[in-house]
C-alpha cells in the first residue's frame, strides 16, 4: 500500500489563531468561513488507517467528500475538477500528516506517478465534452463530403493550389490525400473530420471512462464513483476496483454509500455517520439495511414460480 496512515489536525482553534494573525487582522482580526475545521472534531475522528481498498461512508454533509480532498491536496494528486474551499482550507492542510507503506524490502513507498481523484463532475465534463465533440465532428464530416472527388474521380477543386500560407499547404494536402487510389471515401473522411466516440447509456459511457483511466500501480481517491451508473454497471465498476486492487497494484480511497461498492472485498469501511466515526461492516451500514428491509418486505413477489 502507498498510504498507510493519514492524520488530521486535533488543535483547531490553534489553527484559527494563526490564520488569524497571519491574514485576518491579527488578534481582533475575524474568519468568515472556517470549514473545514468543525466538521471532523466534533465526531471526534483524527485518524485513517488505510487498507487497499478504504471506503469514507455517510449522508450529505458527513464530510466524506471533504475528506477525500484533504487527503488529495496533502499528497498533491492530479485533479480535474474543482473542489469547496474556503480562507483556512490550505492551512488545515498544511497540519494534516500522513505516513507511506512499506515495501517488501522495508523501504517507504512513494505516491506513484499519475496517482489522481477523480470525482463525478470530472465523468459528467467528459460526456459532455464527447457529444460535444461528436456533434462538431458529425457537422464537419458533411463539409468535407463535398471536398471529395466526382464519380469520374475528378477532385471538386481542381483549379491549382498556390502556395501563400499554411491554409493553402492544407488545402493542396487535402487534394493530394483525397487521390490516392488507396484511401476510400470514409478513410478521407475519418482521417480529415476525426472519429466519433462510441456512446451508449450515460451509465456505459461512464463505466468506459473508468475503464479507460485506471491504471496499474497507481493511487486513485474516488469521489461517488456511482454516480451515473445502474446497479448493473455499479457491479461491473466493484469487478474492475476489486480486480486492480487485487492484482494490478492499485489502492483505492472512495467516498461512496452505494451498497454494491461497500460490499467490496479487501475494504476497511469508516462510518462518518456514527460520533465517534467508527470502522464498519458492509452490512451494518443504514444504506445496506434500508435495502435489505425494502427487499425482505416483497420477498414474495420474487418467490413466486413463474
Amino acid at each position: 500500500m502507498y498510504l498507510n496512515k493519514f492524520t488530521l489536525p486535533i488543535d483547531e482553534e490553534s489553527s484559527l489563531i494563526e490564520q488569524r494573525m497571519a491574514h485576518n487582522g491579527g488578534s481582533f482580526g475575524y474568519i468568515d468561513n472556517a470549514y473545514p475545521c468543525g466538521i471532523f472534531s466534533k465526531s471526534q475522528f483524527s485518524e485513517l488507517n488505510f487498507s487497499k481498498i478504504t471506503i469514507l461512508y455517510g449522508g450529505n454533509g458527513s464530510g466524506k467528500s471533504t475528506l477525500l480532498n484533504l487527503i488529495s491536496n496533502k499528497l498533491e494528486l492530479n485533479r480535474i475538477a474543482p473542489y469547496n474551499s474556503s480562507e483556512m482550507f490550505d492551512l488545515y492542510v498544511e497540519h494534516c500528516k500522513f505516513e507511506l507503506g512499506i515495501d517488501d524490502e522495508g523501504f517507504k513507498h512513494r505516491i506513484p506517478n499519475g496517482s489522481r481523484i477523480i470525482t463525478s463532475d470530472d465523468i459528467f465534463d467528459y460526456m459532455l465534452t464527447v457529444r460535444t465533440n461528436n456533434d462538431e465532428i458529425s457537422d464537419s464530416v458533411e463539409d468535407i463530403r463535398s471536398e471529395w472527388g466526382d464519380k469520374n474521380g475528378s477532385l471538386k477543386y481542381g483549379q491549382t493550389v498556390k502556395m501563400n500560407s499554411l491554409d493553402d499547404y492544407e488545402a493542396l494536402r487535402l487534394q493530394v490525400l483525397s487521390r490516392k487510389k488507396s484511401i476510400s471515401r470514409r478513410e478521407f473522411i475519418r482521417r480529415v473530420a476525426g472519429t466519433e466516440v462510441k456512446l451508449n447509456s450515460n451509465g456505459e459511457t461512464a463505466l468506459s471512462y473508468f475503464n479507460s483511466k485506471l491504471k496499474n500501480d497507481t493511487l486513485y481517491c474516488l469521489d461517488e464513483p456511482e454516480n451515473s451508473l445502474s446497479p448493473r454497471m455499479q457491479l461491473e465498476l466493484v469487478k474492475m476496483i476489486e480486480q486492480m486492487a487485487r492484482y494490478c497494484g492499485c489502492q483505492f480511497i472512495i467516498a461512496t454509500h452505494s451498497p454494491f461498492l461497500l460490499a467490496m472485498e479487501f475494504t476497511k469501511i469508516y462510518d462518518l455517520d456514527t460520533n465517534p466515526v467508527d470502522i464498519k461492516q458492509w452490512w451494518e451500514l443504514e444504506n445496506a439495511k434500508v435495502y435489505f428491509d425494502f427487499f425482505n418486505k416483497h420477498k414474495r413477489l420474487f418467490l413466486v414460480d413463474k
